[in-house]
């Protein structure tokens, strides 16, 4: 792992006030641009961001949201869409405008364009001050399946049956989750000024430690994230079970 890294292992019911008070603190004050992972690791970080705004502790009204990734055929009115996602636990509760917000268009006609138009507009736009990511049970960060480059940059891609599997517990059965998607690349992700990666439950503890403390791999995407220079963690207590304890000690040493 990077020397910079740091990586702070919570109990799971102090999961979002651990990531909301890290997230804030890298957050600049001035028009943040914040990158958004979707899914069910971050919903603690968002609910008490939400609820910290509603208590008038925190303003992010003025900050840009970019989503990480959406689903190609699913569009923003979809419920299952990630556009709609990041509008319902994110902007909306923050009082985001939708002009502030910063999605794939699943129904774009040509996938492929729209990847790299999403990639301009995250330049145009002064690229990502912090990054939320997830990590998948078999390493993937955002949609950058195992294999994917480490210079990669905003693209269509397939989604593996491990991911598809994954994700069928948001649909109605796994034979309804799309087989593509558009997604930030790794280059992509690590042109942010930092990134705080969430990590929670059991089966996300091999593909953690897999990350941190294995070889930089294009077989594990998220340990791209070595080379990243402002990298914090944070899991949850299960799935930091296989990490090994000097990573932990050290880490905790400068936390």
């Amino acid at each position: 792992m990077s020397p910079t890294a740091r990586v702070l292992v919570v109990d799971d019911d102090e999961f979002g006030t651990a990531a909301a008070d890290v997230v804030l603190g890298l957050l600049p004050a001035d028009e943040p641009r914040l990158g958004i992972a979707t899914g069910g690791t971050p919903m603690p970080l968002y609910a008490e961001l939400a609820r910290r705004a509603q208590r008038g502790e925190i303003d992010l009204s003025a900050a840009y949201l970019i989503a990480l990734d959406e689903y190609v055929g699913l569009g923003a009115q979809d419920c299952l869409s990630y556009s709609a996602y990041v509008h319902t636990h994110v902007a909306v509760p923050l009082g985001i405008a939708a002009d502030n917000v910063l999605v794939p268009d699943g129904l774009a006609p040509d996938p492929n364009a729209e990847a790299e138009a999403y990639e301009q507009r995250i330049d145009d736009l002064g690229g990502v001050d912090v990054q939320i990511a997830g990590i998948g049970s078999n390493g993937h960060l955002a949609f950058n399946e195992p294999g994917s480059p480490l210079d990669s940059t905003t693209r269509v891609v397939a989604l593996s049956g491990q991911t598809r599997s994954d994700n069928a517990r948001f649909f109605d059965s796994r034979s309804e989750v799309p087989h593509d998607a558009i997604t930030q690349g790794l280059a992509t992700i690590c042109r942010a000024r930092a990134v705080v990666l969430l990590a929670r439950g059991p089966e996300k503890a091999a593909a953690l430690a897999a990350a941190l403390a294995g070889p930089v791999s294009t077989e594990v995407p998220a340990s791209v994230l070595q080379r990243h220079p402002a990298v914090t963690v944070i899991a949850d207590r299960s799935a930091a079970t296989e990490l090994p304890d000097r990573l932990e000690t050290r880490a905790r040493n400068r936390l």
